[in-house]
């Protein structure tokens, strides 16, 4: 089920920070920080899972069982992306009913035509307001619970302009969702305007390496009126750089004896954090002595 804090944080004004998760590790490692919410790439989990671009791809299959691992294996609320709903109405009911029963709290979905491309990308093209806004109406009528989130997402700026990402956030808030997300503003002066003229809780994608949204500071989003801000990449981009590092060095050196100690992940510190220690206090628990093959 959706965990109900996330939307009591919104409702309480609290400013939530979501770390962008990709697999199990990266979801293992920051359910433990303490933040409000995880943000489930879509970028990160097709590259992870797929080894290929985020370009509408992937499919609802190849993505409902992954979303619903994030979420039961962390007690953080999960905030999960969902693409367009992968197709049309029918197959948004379907994306919201799956993603809700697997443990998402929070759906996001865009109001891209299909097959999708990444945001911060360029080539995106947008279906028409009303027949994303019918998605939107669609998704929530899905939902068995309050506590499940509709996060509505337009990439209409990069194509359309500025003003017609506002109108449609508008728009699309009025047919349902409890969040906008207006991708890809291209400065604070755009993201300030947003925070603005569009009535509800906002979020902000801050995209590092590259993105074309300036990244700001929680408190300055805050005082804009944003509600969430999502780092999807930090995580992948720790990871590539860190990997890179420690194979380059490995393929260099001929072992990783001296590899520096700020790239390697303590092996008992990973051990702790898969679980092993349950494993053997299970397998204590349960041993007999050797050649002992009575019934219990």
């Amino acid at each position: 089920m959706a965990n109900p804090s996330l939307r009591a944080a919104l409702a309480a004004k609290e400013f939530v920070v979501a770390p962008g998760i990709f697999d199990m590790i990266s979801a293992r490692i920051a359910d433990r920080m303490g933040f409000k919410a995880l943000y489930a790439t879509g970028y990160g989990t097709v590259a992870s899972h797929l080894g290929i671009p985020d370009a509408g791809v992937a499919t609802f299959t190849d993505m409902v069982g992954r979303m619903a691992r994030f979420a039961q294996g962390s007690v953080t609320p999960v905030i999960a992306d969902a693409d367009t709903g992968y197709g049309g109405l029918l197959n948004v009911r379907h994306t919201v009913m799956g993603y809700e029963a697997g443990g998402v709290t929070a759906i996001q979905l865009e109001d891209q035509e299909v097959p999708k491309k990444c945001g911060h990308t360029p080539g995106r093209r947008v279906i028409s307001a009303r027949d994303m806004a019918l998605k939107i109406e669609v998704a929530a009528e899905a939902r068995r619970s309050e506590d499940f989130l509709i996060i509505a997402r337009t990439d209409a700026r990069t194509s359309l302009g500025l003003d017609e990402a506002i109108r449609r956030g508008q728009i699309y808030r009025k047919a349902g969702a409890d969040i906008v997300f207006i991708e890809s503003p291209e400065s604070a002066e755009e993201m300030k305007r947003i925070g603005g003229e569009i009535d509800a809780p906002l979020l902000a994608n801050n995209v590092d390496g590259g993105g074309r949204t300036p990244i700001l500071p929680a408190a300055t989003l805050a005082s804009y009126g944003y509600s969430i801000a999502i780092y999807p990449a930090v995580g992948f981009l720790t990871m590539a750089a860190a990997l890179e590092r420690s194979y380059a060095h490995l393929l260099a050196k001929g072992d990783t004896t001296a590899l520096p100690e700020d790239v390697i992940y303590d092996f008992g510190k990973m051990n702790e954090l898969m679980g092993f220690p349950e494993v053997w206090d299970f397998d204590r628990r349960w041993a007999r002595p050797e050649g002992d093959d009575t019934a219990a």
